[in-house]
């Protein structure tokens, strides 16, 4: 069993979820409050560690009411044991989960953030997510919210992870062959073997575009 996941991001028309730089300020305000309310109503919020390293996220339900336990869990995918032990991620707001690779679990530094989070180890060189879904599944995170990055989200897919893409697409273009786009790693070789969605549903939110794709998983 595994978490429903929902991976949701902000990009612009073509694609860029960040510049070469590393600004990110795409979605407009309403687009804001939708995206906490959505952390609002699920139960655990993931993201890797290139994301806690880039932005510092607190990753907590601030734009819209809430109290503070309908912050979610708070997972980061960090296979090295990276995550700095003062980021904001790992604070007192919420609980936190920090997935590393057993390679690094009986690290110094893996020690020191196992006293403000939770550490789960599996899979060598890199955190293997079908177990860390299982994990997340047993703790009681039933719905997943996945916030990125742009590596993570692809590795989730190849994997059959992910069950929903809602994506709030600005009206604004930035190009760069170095910008960050919604899916990196290493790609699909051939268009057949792609991930196929289906559109559920797609509206304007202020100045911006949100379509909900459900994906289709073969058998």
């Amino acid at each position: 069993m595994k978490p429903y996941v929902i991976l949701n991001a902000a990009m612009t028309l073509d694609g860029k979820i960040a510049t070469k730089t590393g600004s990110s300020e795409i979605s407009g305000n309403e687009d804001k409050i939708r995206v906490h309310e959505l952390r609002r109503d699920v139960d655990g919020i993931m993201v890797g560690i290139g994301t806690v390293l880039q932005d510092n996220p607190k990753l907590t339900v601030r734009r819209v009411k809430a109290r503070k336990e309908d912050n979610p869990i708070r997972i980061i995918v960090d296979s090295r044991g990276r995550t700095p032990i003062d980021c904001r991620t790992i604070n007192d707001m919420a609980p936190s989960i920090i997935a590393i690779s057993k390679d690094y679990e009986n690290t110094d530094k893996v020690k020191e953030l196992s006293r403000k989070a939770e550490i789960y180890a599996s899979g060598t060189e890199h955190v293997d997510l079908k177990r860390l879904m299982d994990y997340l599944y047993k703790k009681g995170i039933k719905t997943l919210m996945l916030e990125g990055g742009s590596t993570l989200n692809f590795s989730m897919l190849k994997e059959g992870l992910i069950d929903e893409v809602r994506i709030c697409i600005a009206p604004m273009i930035v190009g760069g062959k170095n910008s960050k786009t919604l899916f990196d790693g290493e790609g699909f070789d051939y268009m057949k073997d792609s991930t196929k969605l289906e559109l559920k549903k797609g509206y304007k939110l202020g100045k911006d575009l949100i379509l909900e794709y459900k994906v289709k998983h073969s058998d």
